[in-house]
């Protein structure tokens, strides 16, 4: 019985790493996508740029929190 127990592993740093690997997939993904939508916009419409720029700039801020969120995660596990 005493060899299952040597068996046992810590996890947790790969637990943290997976926390922050996959929670940077989306935020990736979401910032690309917004930023070639916007610069698509202000090609069409160059006159609306300010206004293009400006929601761009709150909509990556916001997808950007998620991927913090995630960071945050991984950090709480790595140090748990």
């Amino acid at each position: 019985m005493p060899e299952a127990a040597a068996a046992v592993t810590n996890l947790t740093p790969l637990g943290a790493a997976l926390a922050i690997g996959v929670g940077a997939i989306g935020p990736a993904l979401a910032i690309g996508l917004g930023v070639r939508a916007a610069m698509e916009a202000i090609g069409r419409n160059p006159e609306a740029s300010n206004e293009i720029r400006t929601t761009m700039i709150i909509g990556l801020g916001l997808a950007e929190a998620i991927g913090i969120y995630a960071f945050i995660i991984g950090i709480l596990l790595a140090f748990k």
